[in-house]
């Protein structure tokens, strides 16, 4: 790997001499920032196609969209699992400085990526209409809603590819090339906005499709861009001959990343199946609380940025130490990661309290449906912070090889607490008029807080499988 050390600037991690001299949390936090700006980024264009579609097509446009999200973050759970299970071999790899098994985890995850999103894109573009259906999309945005989903589901291997690329740089520690990425992405993706939306310059008027198609054609564009990047700066994670060369699956390795990303794809796996029963209730109560959901669902993935950037920098970190052999450390990443989660996320959500209704208009116009949506939002921020620091400890044992606890944990809160309770008030809200509201808000409580449990069992009893395992096997994921 040292051919590659001097012509890569972007790569913070503890590896460096530098960041060995500074406090880990100083150095961790220097990761940090570009991670956090590009997950910001990444949700930017986002944000602007809601609140163009929100506010210039109207309620049932936002609902269509609203009712594919649970769906599609579904179908991405399985690159995030992919992704995570990946980083983590990446990052023992680099630790280690083994080149050649740096480059196999590569391009078997590519590989294997791909021959995912292709089948997904399949069976998606063809049970799309019937899915959405299945968990009560209103009649009146159903078809919407599902042509929708076909032009994201058509793009899913690109989408995929893309995204476990941008997981390979930050699991060497090298967060600012996929913030620089993003920022063109997300430039292309605001131009093309209005353009594919409304039109103009003579493009063709796409209506709420324009949103997807400007999606998918600012994400292809900047991944190519990307390639030829790594490329020029000869990074050590290029798309070279050295990955061409193992873009024929290792079957030992893809068992080993199965391994990892099969309980993590599972957690998420779980949480989206979760997101799509609570939107089932949702849907009980007609397109205006289905709008007000989506609305809030924009404004708590920015709450819950820090957590799960943090989440990834904790993994980042000790995947890199565990590679090093030095387990001693992994304790002043738990606590630089708690530190940050308290500090970064706590005033987050302070200043998304004190200014939530101004925030949640930008998307909503109507009144009704924007105080449906502000209630919900004042009785789920306060537990991010729990929840991130769930996601935490969660991590650190994923970064070991201990993957089976954090998703038993998980998939108990979800399964056992968060849908039944949803379930429960939803019906008892439906036999009482003038409580759908308190439904809504609630249920949708229920899933930070059900995590939040994970947080606070998994601080008991996480670091002691954790340490003990490490201390036996040193860790389960090295050959």
């Amino acid at each position: 790997m040292e051919a590659h050390q001097d012509t890569n600037q972007n790569v913070a991690s503890p590896r460096d001499k530098e960041g060995a001299n500074r406090p880990l949390w100083r150095t961790m936090f220097l990761f940090l920032i570009p991670l956090l700006l590009s997950n910001a980024l990444q949700s930017i264009g986002q944000l602007v196609g809601t609140i163009v579609v929100g506010r210039s097509l109207g309620v049932e446009a936002l609902a269509a969209i609203s009712a594919f999200f649970p769906l599609f973050f579904l179908l991405v759970s399985f690159a995030i699992g992919i992704g995570s299970g990946s980083a983590i071999l990446i990052g023992q790899a680099y630790g280690a400085r083994n080149e050649e098994r740096l480059t196999a985890i590569v391009g078997t995850t590519l590989t294997f990526t791909f021959i995912l999103g292709v089948a997904f894109a399949v069976l998606g573009g063809i049970f799309t209409h019937d899915v959405l259906r299945l968990i009560g999309t209103p009649n009146n945005i159903i078809d919407v809603s599902a042509s929708y989903a076909r032009i994201l589901f058509w793009a899913m291997p690109i989408l995929y590819l893309y995204f476990v690329y941008t997981t390979f740089l930050r699991g060497i520690g090298d967060s600012k090339t996929p913030f620089y990425f993003l920022i063109v992405s997300t430039a292309l993706n605001i131009a093309l906005l209005p353009l594919l939306i409304f039109g103009w310059l003579g493009m063709p008027k796409l209506g709420i499709y324009g949103a997807a198609y400007a999606a998918v054609i600012s994400t292809l564009l900047t991944f190519i861009i990307m390639l030829v990047y790594l490329k020029m700066k000869n990074h050590p994670l290029q798309f070279g001959a050295s990955v061409r060369r193992h873009l024929r699956m290792d079957g030992e390795l893809l068992k080993l990343l199965l391994r990892l990303a099969v309980p993590s794809s599972i957690s998420m796996i779980m949480v989206s199946l979760a997101e799509i029963a609570v939107m089932t209730f949702v849907n009980r109560f007609g397109s205006d609380a289905t709008a007000a959901y989506g609305a809030v669902n924009q404004v708590v993935s920015y709450v819950q940025m820090p957590a799960i950037s943090i989440a990834i920098a904790v993994s980042v970190f000790a995947a890199q130490f565990i590679g090093s052999n030095q387990l001693e450390r992994l304790k002043q990443v738990i606590r630089a990661g708690l530190l940050l989660n308290y500090t970064i996320g706590g005033v987050l959500i302070a200043l998304a309290y004190l200014f939530s209704h101004s925030i949640l208009s930008w998307f909503l116009t109507s009144v009704p449906t924007l105080n449906i949506a502000h209630s919900l939002l004042m009785i789920t921020l306060w537990s991010y912070l729990i929840f991130g620091h769930g996601q935490i400890i969660a991590a650190l044992m994923r970064a070991s090889g201990t993957v089976l606890w954090p998703t038993l944990l998980g998939v108990f809160t979800i399964w056992c607490v968060e849908v039944p309770v949803a379930y429960v008030l939803s019906i008892g809200s439906s036999a009482s008029k003038g409580y759908g509201s308190d439904t809504r808000r609630l249920s949708s409580s229920a899933s930070p807080c059900s995590m939040g449990i994970t947080g606070w069992y998994g601080k008991r009893s996480a670091l002691s499988v954790l340490y003990n395992s490490l201390q036996t096997k040193r860790t389960a994921a090295l050959p």
